[in-house]
């Protein structure tokens, strides 16, 4: 293999990059990105970046000069790919252009879910830099009332951030309670109190008819409010809608892969298609799809392996993990964990907002979470980790 392109560059493609290398890969290594930006750090944008904690855009690289220059690559940046040509082996790019390649990584993340209809000015997704820093911008004139459309992560760690800059914070989610399918029913109510316990009002059961505008008499195209489905209005100056994510697999349309909320692909990231491999968001491995950060670093050194063998030696099987900032709370997560599994406290307690719990199942234990308890935290992961299916050859 003489060539090798990684569409997407992002985390996941840069960590496939960098194995590409650390595996003896010493041939033509094109990197294509929509963005204008090399790799950068996603997390940060809904926390630190957002309250101005981490200002410098600089703090957000995932690689410096250095690293960049070793790698060896060629960057083409703010270059949308278009199309995927199987069977010549292209890339096809924006502006008519094309790619030939023998390897493919395709590490074209995923993209926001937005809200049927228009959307009004002061309407936020939060994904890029750009949307960071447009949604920032919103939040520096003074105290303003903030809707966040969906209780999860993302959802949740903007409006703590937008609660520690002082504004009025609502938080709709259209299920019962957020983060059920993570955490249980239990669990999930602790981390749901959060939101209360720092003036933010949590409203639950009921999903978002429309977006309100000021219309020719008022405010022109700016939100005003927006109307709940049981017919309730509330006002905003900013609303955000963090309702999840896509894979962005629209440019592979036609191509021959198979699509199905990702790229489908084996539990070593490889496709129908040998030389083409997937890995982060938009990679479907042997029918899970993962979002975490932890999930895109992992899965890139061993697809770029299967990528470089031309066939399937090496399988990703590592412990899902995550973890989220809110409030000044450091909730984490690792395992896997079924609706029938019972979470016990076995360190802290919830009232203080700092606990260490176990998922058990017939006697064993399949995840743990922990809220504000790393050290203990991190030790049980290790357990759970040593037990749980390693990278095969």
């Amino acid at each position: 293999m003489k060539s090798v392109a990684v569409i997407g560059a992002s985390l996941a493609g840069l960590y496939a990059a960098r194995a590409l290398r650390a595996q003896g890969f010493e041939g033509r290594l094109v990197i294509v990105g929509e963005e204008h930006h090399r790799p950068y750090d996603r997390p940060p944008l809904s926390k630190g970046f957002l309250t101005g904690a981490t200002a410098d855009q600089g703090q957000l690289a995932l690689a410096d000069a250095e690293e960049i220059a070793e790698l060896d690559a060629e960057w083409l940046l703010g270059t949308r790919a278009t199309g995927l040509d199987t069977q010549g082996r292209a890339v096809l790019l924006d502006g008519g252009r094309s790619l030939t390649t023998d390897g493919v990584v395709i590490a074209t993340g995923a993209t926001p879910r937005r809200l049927p209809g228009p959307a009004p000015t002061g309407t936020h997704t939060l994904r890029t830099l750009e949307d960071a820093q447009a949604l920032r911008a919103e939040l520096t004139g003074g105290p303003v009332r903030v809707v966040v459309i969906g209780g999860g992560f993302i959802g949740a760690e903007v409006a703590s951030s937008c609660a520690a800059l002082g504004h009025d914070v609502t938080v709709v989610e259209a299920a019962p309670l957020p983060l059920v399918p993570q955490l249980g029913d239990a669990m999930a109510g602790i981390c749901a109190a959060l939101h209360a316990d720092h003036g933010v009002t949590l409203l639950t059961g009921t999903g978002v008819a429309r977006l309100h505008d000021g219309g020719a008499g008022g405010d022109g195209n700016r939100v005003t409010a927006v109307e709940l489905a049981d017919g309730r209005l509330l006002p905003a100056d900013v609303v955000v809608i963090g309702i999840g994510v896509r894979p962005h697999t629209a440019w592979l349309e036609g191509s021959g892969l198979p699509l199905d909320d990702g790229v489908c692909c084996d539990a070593g990231g490889v496709t129908p298609q040998p030389h083409i491999v997937a890995v982060g968001d938009v990679a479907r491995a042997d029918g899970t799809r993962a979002e975490h950060w932890t999930s895109a670093t992992e899965q890139a050194a061993v697809a770029v392996r299967n990528l470089l063998a031309g066939r399937t030696i090496a399988t990703h099987r590592s412990l899902p993990y995550f973890w989220s900032d809110q409030y000044g709370v450091r909730i984490q997560f690792a395992g896997r964990r079924l609706p029938t599994d019972t979470p016990r406290i076995i360190e802290g307690s919830p009232d203080d907002r700092s606990f260490l719990a176990c998922y058990e199942r017939d006697g064993h234990t399949t995840a743990v979470l922990a809220l504000n308890r790393p050290r203990p935290f991190m030790r049980l992961r290790r357990e759970l980790a040593r037990a749980a299916q390693p990278v095969t050859t």
